[in-house]
């Protein structure tokens, strides 16, 4: 019975063996989708509706952040990739990063009774120092952990497996965080942060934490990786810094999903960003946020059963263009959106809402889940320019784009909306303690459409656009990989001229400026598949990895071959 369901599912090997492995390295994603998620859906608002900062005031706050995570992201991505550790380059940085991301997350949402409008200096200082302190935490989490998956699974399936199970993980992170924070909130009478809300967001922000650390701790207990005592390495100094990441912008796929994926994201995060701002002072429906986040939820979760089919019979890029065009119907409903007054009802702008809720998540899944699948095919490309496994400095990428991204967005939404005229903050809320509904100016409803629908289009068309342009296929993939792994056991390796041409288009290099291109001399060694298609040394190499995740040592290894 077993079997029988993990071939339908199509997952190779058993439970015990490949399913659990997977669940253990996909724990911490609950962590990071989940402490992430939370921040994008109340921070902000958070800091103007309980702090009373200004828009533009929370945007220096968010901004700050996301400079810092920029500086900071290239330099974690090399120290885990320099580490010699028993536990392997990347693992351990989980476990000692778990502590400070449980407390700056708690203490985002502790005020310590600081009033924006009274005294913003010290708010804006306070918050910035601790949202820097969960930026700094988040990375040295999320770096080592996205870095840790190429070499766990390098089959090329594999890592789709990983990455779906991930990908559940993710909402299993997002959604009973959310559900967690609207209980709290319930519990003592609010429906969103606003003033008066400062213990239950705090309370709600301890409980999470508590959750976030026991996900990240069973991530490190449960997952493994190989050891890198006899690592070499190079004389670390500015000029090795920047040559790493020199070396990784060379690669062409790498750059092509690098935009790609920025592009999708900034997106994503508009929307995300503006839309509870559209809500909760303009259409007047918070308190359908939750109804609003569960369909938005449910959706995303039923896209991914598709997506896994289609990823699996039609390669990575083919669910992104099938499924990416109900996003655009998601965002471009959102263009008909108007103000809720005492004279007009909010039936029509409900149906509105939740029709971008059914649309745009199941439409995100697609393009997300092919980048989520692309990503770790990046390390093996940049291995086979350069000869070195860098998957941390690879990673640094990957969250970079995913919490710069976000960040920065914040801040330009929060400065765009702030510009057009939103009003926010106790200002409205002791203004509907009258009865009465706030009138915002007709300009700050153009700059909700800005932010929620027409820049969101205008990237989105452009990510699909270049994610058409990313060429590479799992033949491909696993010839690059077959072709690595002989280098590296021979010294030398020989391609055909077709299988040269393919390594040059993939990584934008002429083939004699390639690790794999260089020293060549002596010997032949080809690199031929079976008629399956597959090549006995990448079998090896799967084999190896699979006794190191069921838990054997190294020695073992060796021993039995």
């Amino acid at each position: 019975m077993e079997q029988k369901i993990l071939k339908l599912l199509g997952v190779k090997g058993t439970f015990k063996k490949d399913v659990v492995p997977m669940i253990n390295y996909s724990s911490a994603n609950i962590t990071t989708s989940g402490s992430g998620y939370v921040i994008s859906l109340y921070f902000t608002l958070f800091l103007t509706g309980v702090v009373n900062l200004k828009t533009e005031q929370a945007a220096i706050v968010t901004f700050i952040a996301g400079i810092w995570d920029a500086v900071i992201d290239p330099f974690i991505g090399i120290i885990t990739d320099r580490t010699r550790s028993k536990y392997g380059r990347h693992r351990r940085y989980i476990l000692w990063a778990m502590p400070l991301y449980a407390l700056s997350f708690a203490l985002l949402w502790n005020s310590y009774g600081i009033d924006g409008a009274a005294r913003p200096t010290q708010a804006i200082i306070y918050f910035t120092v601790v949202y820097v302190l969960y930026k700094t935490a988040y990375s040295f989490v999320d770096v080592p952990h996205v870095a840790m998956l190429p070499e766990l699974a390098p089959d090329y399936d594999l890592r789709t497996q990983y990455n779906s199970v991930g990908y559940i993980f993710n909402s299993f992170g997002m959604f009973p965080s959310f559900f967690l924070a609207m209980a709290v909130l319930a519990a003592f009478g609010f429906s969103d942060p606003e003033s008066g809300a400062e213990f239950p967001m705090l309370l709600m922000g301890i409980i999470l934490a508590l959750v976030y650390a026991v996900c990240l701790v069973h991530t490190f207990r449960k997952t493994r990786e190989k050891p890198s005592l006899d690592m070499v390495l190079e004389k670390f100094d500015f000029r090795y810094f920047l040559s790493e990441y020199a070396l990784v912008v060379k690669n062409k796929a790498f750059r092509q999903y690098f935009v790609m994926s920025l592009f999708y994201n900034t997106a994503c995060n508009f929307y995300r960003s503006s839309l509870v701002f559209y809500i909760r002072y303009i259409a007047r429906l918070i308190k359908l946020y939750g109804l609003f986040t569960t369909i938005e939820g449910v959706f995303e979760a039923s896209a991914f059963p598709f997506n896994y089919a289609l990823t699996i019979k039609h390669g990575k890029k083919k669910c992104a263009n099938v499924v990416t065009p109900l996003m655009l119907i998601g965002f471009g409903v959102c263009l008909f959106m108007n103000p809720t007054d005492e004279n007009s009802g909010s039936f029509i702008w409900t149906v509105i809402l939740m029709l971008s809720a059914v649309c745009y998540p199941f439409g995100k899944s697609g393009i997300g889940y092919a980048a989520t699948n692309i990503f770790p095919d990046l390390s093996d490309i940049d291995e086979a320019i350069t000869g070195r496994r860098r998957e941390g400095v690879i990673g640094t990428f990957n969250t970079l784009i995913k919490t710069c991204v976000s960040t920065t967005v914040q801040s330009l939404v929060l400065v765009i909306l702030g510009r057009f005229g939103l009003v926010t903050g106790s200002e409205v809320t002791e203004f509907e303690k009258t009865g009465l509904l706030y009138q915002q100016p007709d300009s700050a409803l153009l700059g909700v459409r800005l932010c929620v629908a027409i820049i969101p289009i205008a990237l989105t068309l452009i990510s699909l656009f270049l994610l058409h342009k990313f060429k590479m296929n799992k033949a491909q993939h696993r010839m690059i990989c077959a072709a690595i792994a002989t280098k590296h056991r021979y010294g030398n390796v020989t391609l055909t001229d077709e299988q040269i041409k393919t390594v040059e288009e993939i990584s934008g290099q002429k083939y004699e400026n390639t690790w794999l291109g260089q020293n060549n001399e002596g010997e032949e060694h080809r690199i031929e598949a079976n008629e399956d298609g597959e090549y006995d040394i990448l079998i090896e190499k799967e084999a190896e990895m699979a006794a190191i995740r069921a838990g054997k040592k190294e020695a073992e290894i060796k021993e039995a071959e």
